[in-house]
């Protein structure tokens, strides 16, 4: 018999993720499909998701939700949910991104145990093309509806891995076997994120199934681009600026899920269905020189850097964001196992071999050409998470990036090339007299041990 429990918490109405020609959104509303109560072993809970339909009309599950335990999940647990989008795909070939499945198979039943109920669990079999995502409970031996569960394109889905194990019939007496298990999608690559949608997987034993067919959503991060500013010109023999103007040049939406935030993940959902990811770049002067003489001559400064690992570490901690990899690592109340990665783009660790452990300055020699005023600017990112209500999460972060240097000169050269040569050797030293017409920025990389940790302010 199927218990509807009644009582959860109404969702507020998010915008659902695209993903091509699928739509994906979030339930906290379950019915009860069947529970453990009258079978001697430790609790579970099998329940559907149930999108309201006046929240979320057109929404299908992707399968049945399981726990360990007897307790009502309404209001507290979140399932994802998906729709068919009224626009086609991108592909004119690839078909629906939903459908139903083609035919369901029994995984178990309790036959046998002695049980005053039926109880039954079975596989979705996808039609050609398509994948299950989850397993469907019935409380009776009846094939469940075909209208209880959808199946996925092929293509909008990732393999996964069969995660911890949720509940097992042992010392049922029941005639089968059968153990539920968490999926755990792989580790995403830059730019995507992968999401269990709350599923499970089940098999006709007690054992982990060292191979099996499961699969997670696969979703690209957006990523929201405008033009960096541009890098500063010297107009004058006078001292420039010690900052240039800042703007906010690409912001990157993070659904709640994949965000540790000081609130209940379930009212993350409510409250704050995404967050965004700003980051903001201007250009900072490292250095600034007026050769009055008639001959080329080097000057040196030191770019500092803004980044620091125990700042980096900080916002890590408070947010669960990393931003030289995936995430997450240490992610203990999370709604849905999860993988999300940043684009190098947005992080800038694609060119640095330390990234963001890197804090020591580095040593800038330029050549300054006669009767020449030399700028030497970084540029300077800074990097703040922000709720739908635009409170931040936590303090901001800064990252400087060694490949980022730009040099101006007053007055400047008509098609003056700008180059960053190599770290000079005891074959080719720096010489006052070198090209008094191009000047030239090198970049020398200095050991931790022989400078000192440049000192990050930020909160």
């Amino acid at each position: 018999m199927t218990t509807n429990d009644i009582g959860a918490l109404p969702t507020r109405q998010m915008e659902s993720i695209k993903l091509d020609n699928l739509l994906i959104n979030f339930t906290t509303e379950f019915n009860r499909v069947l529970d453990t109560r009258n079978l001697r072993t430790s609790a579970a809970g099998f329940w559907r998701p149930t999108p309201a339909p006046d929240v979320l009309q057109g929404y299908f599950p992707l399968g049945d939700v399981a726990i360990s335990s007897n307790s009502n999940i309404n209001g507290f647990v979140a399932a994802a949910v998906v729709c068919e989008s009224a626009l086609p795909s991108v592909d004119s070939t690839k078909g629906n991104a939903l459908s139903p499945p083609s035919d369901f198979e029994r995984v178990w039943s309790d036959a046998g145990s002695g049980a005053t109920t039926t109880r039954s669990i079975w596989r979705a079999i996808p039609p050609a093309g398509y994948v299950a995502l989850g397993m469907v409970c019935s409380g009776d031996d009846v094939k469940p509806s075909f209208n209880a569960v959808r199946c996925v394109r092929a293509d909008l889905v990732i393999a996964a891995n069969v995660g911890d194990l949720i509940w097992n019939d042992r010392r049922s007496n029941a005639t089968k076997n059968v153990s539920a298990w968490n999926i755990d999608p792989p580790t995403a690559a830059a730019g995507e994120m992968y999401l269990a949608p709350g599923t499970f997987f089940g098999v006709e034993n007690h054992s982990k199934p060292e191979t099996a067919l499961v699969y997670a959503l696969r979703m690209q991060i957006p990523l929201q681009v405008t033009a960096a500013p541009e890098p500063p010109a010297l107009s004058g023999y006078d001292a420039p600026p010690a900052v240039e103007a800042w703007q906010v040049t690409q912001i990157a939406k993070l659904p709640w899920f994949a965000v540790k935030d000081s609130i209940d993940p379930i009212d993350q959902l409510r409250t704050s269905p995404y967050y965004r990811l700003e980051r903001t770049d201007k250009w900072k002067l490292v250095g600034y020189d007026r050769n009055t003489s008639d001959k080329a001559r080097p000057f040196k400064c030191s770019a500092m850097r803004a980044q620091n690992p125990t700042t980096a570490h900080e916002f890590n901690r408070f947010t669960s964001i990393e931003f030289e990899g995936a995430w997450p690592i240490d992610f203990p109340r999370r709604a849905f196992n999860f993988s999300a990665n940043l684009t190098k783009r947005f992080t800038h660790t694609e060119k640095s071999a330390a990234g963001w452990l890197k804090s020591w300055p580095q040593e800038v020699i330029a050549m300054a050409a006669k009767n020449k005023a030399v700028a030497i600017y970084q540029m300077e990112s800074t990097y703040q998470l922000l709720r739908e209500d635009g409170t931040p999460v936590t303090s901001s972060i800064q990252y400087t990036d060694d490949e980022s240097l730009h040099l101006s000169e007053y007055p400047p050269e008509v098609n003056c090339a700008v180059t960053v040569a190599p770290p000079p050797t005891a074959h080719s030293p720096l010489s006052e007299n070198a090209s008094e017409t191009v000047s030239d920025v090198t970049v020398i990389p200095q050991p931790m041990e022989e400078l000192p940790v440049a000192t990050d302010t930020a909160p």
